[in-house]
């Protein structure tokens, strides 16, 4: 079992965090490994929405589809895949911190868990330093895109 979890204060009102990191159609701005997103059927964040995601990982590419399990606006969204070499749920989890010089600011915590399968079976001592890290990134880059909105 793979349990790995980050998490980060972003400078950004939580509904300007959420509406970035919770809407699967902006995964690949902030997530440097996602390459693509498709949605099944209209592209709506809400409980039992499907979305193909195709991303590169540990040098190989990986295609799998989520499924929307869990969803409270702007606190909290739970997606799971079945599909694909690494059975997982990717859990997002969003509050309020108190305000900076610069404003409202957020907490937010992406937490993976999962069996790994697979060719993610035999990188399993590997994996969970690998996704740290890679999470790591990922919400400084979702800062960083956050932060440029604040100017738009």
């Amino acid at each position: 079992m793979v349990d790995v979890a980050v998490s980060r204060v972003l400078p950004a009102p939580r509904s300007r965090v959420a509406a970035v990191a919770g809407d699967p159609s902006q995964a690949v701005r902030w997530y440097s490994n996602i390459r693509s997103v498709r949605w099944h059927g209209e592209p709506e964040v809400r409980v039992g929405a499907r979305v193909d995601f195709v991303a590169r990982f540990l040098g190989r590419d990986l295609a799998y589809t989520y499924e929307i399990v869990d969803l409270v606006p702007q606190e909290r969204m739970v997606m799971r895949t079945a599909s694909g070499p690494f059975p997982m749920e990717t859990t997002y989890t969003w509050w309020d911190e108190p305000p900076g010089p610069d404003g409202a600011r957020t907490g937010m915590e992406l937490r993976n868990t999962g069996r790994p399968s697979g060719f993610a079976s035999l990188a399993a001592g590997i994996l969970p330093a690998a996704m740290r890290r890679a999470m790591t990134k990922d919400l400084e880059r979702l800062e960083r895109v956050v932060a440029g909105e604040q100017g738009h």
